[in-house]
């Protein structure tokens, strides 16, 4: 009876540091959070880059899609995700919070533009003034091009933008601002000027339907960044990798349909604008 006690609790013992060993041996995947302005709905391409990334991390790689800036937000700050490919004006909030990874290369520079789109058919229209009374489709309350942006001139013409505009909405999407647009939904959007680039690439017959008004200057483009409790390691690991697409031809490959031309270090710099803004504004 004894020995067959004794054998259990070895098997146990056994079983727990196979287990054990297991988990060493098996990381936890790592979770990279992205916002709707990019790859909305791309599910085949976000699964290639999942796949490239775990090669060359040898870690499992989790996707973490939200419909809204802020979720993507409050998943940084209440440490659920490690990395986040976010909006600037996101970035410039949870400065304290996160560190800047990586800058993507838009058009070879690692900065973006807002676009004030209008319908096709409206050749009129040159600046936000010109909508005054209108109806207008912001993107998100937490996007620089798609609200900051566009609120900034309105004060900047000494105009109230609560009042500006006969009815605002959000769409929660660039994409479906541009949308909003194309179907006559509203007669303004203010959009990222790589999500309107990149649809013009894939969908024409969409952008065709709309007009860039008005563009704005240039901003640093959206980071990716790692939540503050990353270890370094992961930290250096996953800049590696993304910095080092251009130098390999699958990384190619992905650069060329995320319509992008690699990524750089980037530098908290870039963002002061924003920051700028934010303040004139009273956003914080």
């Amino acid at each position: 009876m004894f020995n067959r006690i004794r054998a259990t609790l070895m098997a146990i013992c056994l079983a727990a540091t196979g287990l054990a060993a297991w988990s060493a041996q098996e990381p936890r995947p790592l979770r990279f959070a992205m916002t709707p302005a990019f790859l909305h709905d791309q599910h085949a391409l976000l699964a290639q880059w999942r796949g490239y990334l775990e090669v060359r991390l040898n870690r499992s790689v989790e996707f973490v899609q939200r419909d809204r800036y802020r979720d993507t937000m409050d998943l940084l700050q209440r440490h659920k995700v490690d990395f986040a490919w976010i909006c600037d004006y996101p970035y410039v909030m949870l400065k304290q919070d996160v560190r800047l990874l990586a800058t993507a290369l838009n058009g070879g520079r690692p900065t973006y533009r807002s676009y004030l789109i209008v319908p096709a058919q409206d050749t009129q229209t040159g600046h936000f003034a010109d909508l005054k009374q209108g109806i207008f489709a912001y993107a998100d309350p937490y996007s620089n091009t798609g609200y900051l942006v566009p609120r900034f001139e309105i004060e900047g013409r000494g105009a109230d933008p609560g009042t500006f505009f006969r009815r605002t909405f959000f769409t929660w999407s660039h994409r479906k601002a541009i949308d909003a647009v194309a179907a006559g939904l509203a007669q303004g959007a203010a959009v990222d000027s790589f999500v309107w680039d990149s649809l013009a690439k894939v969908r024409p017959d969409i952008t065709a339907k709309t007009r860039i008004a008005w563009q704005s200057e240039e901003y640093g483009f959206p980071p990716i960044v790692a939540q503050g409790k990353v270890s370094d390691a992961d930290f250096k690991n996953m800049q590696t990798v993304l910095l080092n697409m251009t130098h390999d031809p699958e990384g190619r490959v992905l650069l060329a349909r995320l319509n992008l031309n690699g990524f750089v270090k980037g530098n908290p710099q870039l963002y002061d604008r924003v920051a700028e803004m934010m303040a004139l504004t009273g956003k914080r």
